[in-house]
């Protein structure tokens, strides 16, 4: 699995002239109505058609130029730009915070957006990539020294593919750990399953479980483990004529008692009269 910017990036970062040319912006003020200023750099890049942009240069006077496929634009902490959606044109941004590198891709047909992204990936500590940044800070006084600049330009993206890419390995890993505990549980519902017990068949922490339950599922391992013993109570009763007692003891609950409790407050009713509630219908369909 591969994150959307791989194909986005890959050609720009393998082709000697994937960058076509570096713009320099300044940190000028005032910024202009509708232009865009954060306090953080930036990196706006043309993936595909051309785009008109403004921004104030470092010595404070506008430049508007016609960006085109393959040329960036790095705007430093509180700079501004101002691009003007008239053709079609597709631009990829990113934001370097101090914790969280995120991106955005905007598709723009000529009348409208007509698709975006956008993400976010925490940074791997405040040097990674800071060095390259302030090298571009430097930079802007020599902007005539363009192979430097595609260079550094590259670096940053080679950086941004990595964390982004990164992300979804870890998280497919995680999703799909969760997927087999999950798997694991609705095999063993039977038995006296735990937190504990089930941590140690994954080797991994207890906590970690409880996380990854929170993170993955939106629920905790218990609520879950509740709901697929209850799930398979459900079946036991309107199939089988087995007493209340004997269907909580093979869905896995010790307690008949708290079977019953867990029973009606996910159903409303108790575990009789869910079997007459159902084999009622049943006989009237």
């Amino acid at each position: 699995m591969t994150h959307l910017l791989f194909p986005l990036l890959s050609p720009l970062l393998e082709h000697p002239a994937g960058i076509r040319q570096v713009y320099f912006a300044g940190a000028q003020h005032p910024v202009p109505e509708l232009a865009y200023q954060v306090d953080f750099p930036r990196l706006e890049l043309v993936l595909d058609g051309e785009q008109l942009m403004k921004w104030e240069d470092e010595h404070g006077n506008v430049q508007t130029t016609r960006m085109q496929a393959g040329d960036a634009l790095f705007v430093p902490a509180k700079g501004w730009n101002s691009p003007q959606w008239q053709q079609p044109v597709r631009t990829l941004s990113f934001l370097f915070g101090k914790q969280q590198l995120g991106f955005s891709l905007l598709n723009w047909d000529g009348e409208q957006f007509s698709s975006s992204e956008k993400g976010n990936v925490g940074r791997r500590g405040p040097r990674t990539g800071a060095f390259m940044l302030q090298a571009l800070n430097e930079l802007a006084w020599h902007r005539q020294d363009q192979p430097t600049a595609k260079f550094l330009v590259k670096g940053l993206l080679s950086h941004a593919l990595d964390l982004f890419s990164s992300s979804v390995q870890i998280v497919s890993r995680s999703q799909a750990l969760f997927a087999a505990i999950r798997q694991y549980i609705e095999e063993h519902y039977r038995e006296p399953l735990t937190r504990d017990s089930v941590a140690k068949a994954f080797y991994i922490s207890p906590n970690y479980l409880s996380h990854l339950f929170q993170k993955s599922g939106g629920v905790g391992l218990n609520e879950y483990l509740n709901y697929v013993r209850l799930e398979q109570a459900k079946n036991l009763l309107k199939g089988y004529d087995m007493k209340v007692r004997e269907v909580a003891h093979a869905c896995g609950f010790i307690d008949s008692n708290y079977f019953c409790r867990q029973f009606r407050k996910s159903t409303e009713r108790s575990p009789s009269e869910y079997r007459r509630q159902y084999r009622s219908q049943f006989e009237n369909a």
